[in-house]
């Protein structure tokens, strides 16, 4: 047995800071109880395990990778504090990792859907004929844990700019099979054309949704609908439009979407749209950078960043926050990381399961 003695914040899932005693005992915490152990930090700030929202186990800058390296991006994750990652596609099968109890949780969404030569090489499944997506979206529902990830737009290079994958009809037959399978559904969307149809489809979530308009917020909001703006990838968006001299129009999009993503975040959080982290980690973001985007959502407004990877993200996904008997899955912080964002960066205990992986 352990203890740790400190604030907790977000307990049960709601802000509200309280001053606790935990005990953690076979795995488990239970708060004020004296049970005795050793205690492990006294006076800290304690936040129930992070959440990456977004995040790609198996992918790296080259494309899959073997179990070893995903075992080592999961670790990265966990002694960064991110405790709980739901997996936005992955080409690789990563089920042998969820059996780890040294390892994050993988909420799982199989592969991305999108259409022929309009994704990245060798992560999509790609379909031939969009009429499939239903039936597709009904396999992944199968292979995933409850989430189901299309490619919403990509460029087209017939136009030179982003476009739509899927009709509006195919999206809400899509969406319904998900439903009916008890999954959810996600997007990657970048630019606006997207937007409408997934939203009116009843999709879950958007993921990076930098062409957002206040109609679609509202929409969003009306719907509870999720946003997942991965703010340090959209970081990059410069860099992908410098490289992209043969679709200056592209370039040029990319450029105005970089520019209006702060905006967006603060437009959607301020209307109700649940905003929460994901670090688009695998490809071109390291692992283990969820602090980076607490740290930028904080920046772009959102008034409880760190809520939106921790407590609010897991009620979101089903998962516990640090209520009693529920698993001991924390992080605990010598300062407020509210008020102290560098706090982030240095966790004075990482605790998984009730075992400590960083102090």
């Amino acid at each position: 047995m352990n203890r740790v003695r400190g604030v907790l914040l977000g307990a049960g899932g709601r802000d509200a800071d309280r001053s606790v005693e935990l005990t953690v005992d076979g795995g488990h915490v239970f708060l004020d109880a004296a049970r005795g152990g050793d205690l492990l930090v006294d006076g800290g700030w304690i936040v129930p395990g992070l959440v990456d929202a977004h995040c790609h186990v198996g992918l790296g800058p080259a494309g899959p990778v073997d179990l070893d390296e995903a075992d080592a991006q999961a670790r990265t994750d966990r002694d960064a504090g991110t405790l709980l990652i739901r997996d936005c596609g992955s080409p690789v099968d990563t089920t042998p990792l969820q059996a780890r109890d040294d390892l994050p949780e993988i909420i799982r969404a199989g592969r991305h859907l999108a259409r022929p030569k309009r994704y990245i090489p060798g992560l999509s499944v790609d379909l031939d004929d969009p009429a499939l997506l239903p039936e597709h979206v009904a396999e992944q529902a199968a292979r995933g844990d409850g989430w189901v990830k299309l490619v919403g737009d990509w460029i087209d290079r017939g136009v030179g700019d982003l476009a739509p994958l899927w009709s509006d009809d195919v999206l809400r037959a899509a969406i319904g099979a998900a439903h009916a399978a008890g999954a959810r559904v996600t997007a990657h969307v970048f630019g606006t054309d997207a937007l409408p149809g997934l939203i009116g489809a009843g999709i879950d979530c958007i993921e990076h949704g930098t062409g957002l308009t206040d109609d679609l917020i509202a929409q969003m909001a009306a719907r509870g609908t999720a946003l997942v703006p991965t703010l340090i990838n959209v970081e990059t968006f410069p860099g992908i439009a410098d490289s992209a001299t043969k679709y200056p129009t592209y370039a040029a999009h990319m450029r105005e979407l970089h520019a209006g993503a702060h905006d967006v975040v603060r437009r959607a959080t301020e209307a109700g749209v649940p905003v929460f982290a994901g670090t688009d980690a695998g490809g071109g973001i390291s692992h283990g950078r969820i602090a980076d985007e607490i740290r930028a959502l904080a920046a772009a407004g959102h008034p409880d960043a760190l809520g939106a990877a921790s407590w609010h993200a897991r009620e979101w996904l089903g998962r516990a926050g640090l209520t009693d008997g529920a698993p001991a899955d924390l992080v605990v912080y010598r300062t407020d990381p509210r008020t102290d964002p560098a706090a982030l960066d240095d966790p004075a205990l990482v605790m998984l399961r009730g075992r400590v992986f960083a102090t």
